[in-house]
């Protein structure tokens, strides 16, 4: 008696053709937005600066990841265009709508499309005999070294803060967190890369 669930496989290459289609490409980066817009609203907001600790670094770090650079730079674009038309996507911490893209965390907000791009393309680069984990926790880290040097030196100009002052608030405290969040999304991407193969 056959199981009426797709089998391993199937999943993998239903998941490998949606990739291969426009409209596919379409869905995934919906999808990808929506995944985006969640874990933005897993949110711990700190008392001295207006930067909230949230799953989103995670979030686009692993969509671009897994989507690649492309169709993760365009996810996270549909993502930033979302939230600027007033769809509650960022973190429950400030204004809706443009106001948040003008506001102290734009910074980072912005660094969002590129970020993903760097971590889909570094991951995509098979060289020096590096397992897709090791590639993995190498984007994390390019794509975080984007996500803090806009994020801050936006926030910097924005509040009128110096080097110092700018580390202390909108890098330092979220170091250890970023630090879960690059092993954590490497390790899921070399999983899912795995069970695509299989």
């Amino acid at each position: 008696m056959h199981s009426a669930l797709p089998s391993h496989s199937g999943l993998a290459h239903s998941t490998r053709s949606l990739q291969d289609t426009i409209p596919g490409r379409i869905i995934l980066c919906i999808a990808a937005s929506l995944f985006v817009a969640v874990c933005a609203h897993v949110s711990l907001p700190l008392p001295f600066t207006p930067v909230p600790i949230t799953l989103q670094t995670f979030a686009v770090v692993l969509v671009g990841m897994i989507l690649g650079p492309t169709a993760g730079f365009s996810a996270l674009l549909l993502y930033l265009a979302e939230g600027a038309v007033g769809l509650p996507v960022f973190s429950p911490q400030g204004p809706l709508g443009i106001a948040r893209l003008i506001g102290p965390t734009a910074g980072f907000l912005f660094s969002y499309p590129l970020a993903a791009a760097i971590a889909g393309a570094i991951v995509r680069v098979e060289s020096f005999g590096a397992s897709k984990f090791a590639r993995g926790v190498i984007a994390g880290v390019a794509a975080s070294v984007i996500i803090f040097a806009m994020g801050a030196g936006w926030l910097a100009q924005f509040a009128h803060l110096s080097s110092a002052a700018a580390w202390h608030v909108a890098i330092a405290p979220f170091l250890p967190g970023d630090a879960i969040k690059i092993v954590a999304s490497a390790g899921i991407f070399s999983s899912f890369a795995r069970w695509k193969r299989a």
